[in-house]
């Protein structure tokens, strides 16, 4: 019996066990972990198998790092397929925050509020950056979308644009190369609605009916909305491109997104279609705003995101930019960027932002939280970002 194939018989019998099935007994369950190969003496010791694979499982992943540092047999459990489908069985799923920043790929446990680094995606060559990428969470997996590669070795090709995608297994802590796009992409708009992931190219890994309207730029990018694909523009435009996967057909929408486009923002898509968006200021500071659901009202500010940064020698608040904008559970975080730090001499440059700042949208004032900061060298701008929340099944 190989190991994947006695975790997975393992968990089986687990599951008929604590759902009423007592024809296998905790003595064979406990034999039927030892032949398999993978966990060669009880998990705990002093405790049954069955009692302590529920208090291991009931531990999100953020202690991962910390439970596969036990013992060759724990690591081998956590990282199970098996593992995964019974936690979730259990109805103990979990949620995943991933930020890219400094050319690397972290993740944030709202459980244990920690962040920790996944795996190097191997597509990732050495002295090669990482950037114009889309970020898509689907089928419990994060997926990473094309994008550009730029090199710091002056005599190798300074540009390079990949149509590679890269598919990573929370669970299993591995990345895997899918199916890529037909055609490279970077800065592209990109999405999930229903399980399926859109751009609004038609040559890529299925064809989709030619969206209308001028080629697609940098200036582009995606969302999914009430059930369908919508397409943005950058700068001024009184309508939006919509795709309806249901009718697979494109069209024009009212544009219902705030304006001008051409400074720093986001918009999030939380539970019941509420819209919330994160709005640089020109003169500094960001704002967070939302509108009504029935895409006819106005949008109006909820108040305003701390900097997180107190410049001793200037009163002024500074500019952040570069931050990431996310939704997870029923809370949005804003995520490092980067601020212009000014000396009295006139002379200045970039300073990095790790913090995390964490609000309920529905709570009014807004009453901000700080979450545990990236760890370095993550933090600074941030290239791409997603939210992952397991879902259980009924």
């Amino acid at each position: 019996m190989n190991k994947e194939k006695g975790v997975n018989n393992y968990f089986t019998n687990v599951n008929k066990f604590e759902q009423g099935d007592r024809s296998e007994s905790v003595d064979i369950l406990k034999s039927q972990a030892r032949i398999m190969g993978t966990i060669e003496q009880s998990i705990i010791p002093g405790l049954p198998d069955d009692l302590a694979l529920r208090c291991i499982s009931k531990l999100s992943h953020g202690y991962h790092g910390k439970l596969e540092c036990v013992s060759k047999d724990w690591r081998d459990l956590v990282r199970c397929e098996a593992y995964s489908c019974y936690k979730a069985r259990n109805g103990w799923s979990e949620s995943w925050l991933f930020a890219h920043s400094n050319n690397q790929l972290v993740a944030y446990d709202p459980d244990a509020d920690r962040w920790h680094p996944l795996p190097r995606n191997e597509a990732i060559q050495d002295g090669w950056d990482h950037s114009g990428f889309a970020c898509v969470c689907v089928s419990s997996c994060l997926l990473v979308i094309g994008g550009c590669y730029v090199s710091s070795f002056p005599r190798e090709e300074p540009f390079v644009v990949t149509n590679v995608v890269m598919r990573f297994d929370p669970f299993k802590k591995e990345w895997k190369m899918v199916a890529g796009m037909r055609t490279p992409r970077t800065r592209f708009a990109c999405a999930a609605v229903s399980g399926k992931v859109y751009d609004p190219v038609a040559d890529r890994w299925e064809d989709l009916p030619a969206m209308p309207g001028p080629e697609m730029n940098c200036s582009w990018f995606g969302l999914s909305y009430k059930g369908s694909f919508h397409v943005l523009r950058a700068g001024e435009q009184i309508s939006t491109q919509a795709f309806s996967p249901l009718e697979m057909t494109w069209s024009t929408v009212v544009d219902i997104w705030p304006l001008p486009r051409k400074m720093n923002y986001a918009v999030q898509v939380m539970k019941d279609d509420r819209l919330y968006s994160i709005v640089t200021q020109v003169l500094g500071g960001s704002l967070i705003q939302t509108r009504d659901t029935d895409d006819e009202g106005e949008w109006y500010t909820l108040g305003s995101v701390p900097c997180g940064v107190v410049l001793p020698d200037d009163p002024r608040e500074p500019q952040v930019l570069g931050h990431g904008f996310a939704a997870l559970r029923d809370e949005l975080y804003v995520i490092g960027g980067r601020f212009l730090k000014l000396e009295k001499s006139g002379a200045g440059g970039f300073e990095r932002l790790s913090v995390v700042r964490v609000c309920d949208p529905l709570v009014r004032p807004l009453i901000w939280r700080e979450a545990k900061p990236m760890y370095l060298p993550a933090g600074g701008p941030i290239t791409g970002c997603a939210s992952l929340e397991e879902s259980s099944p009924p």
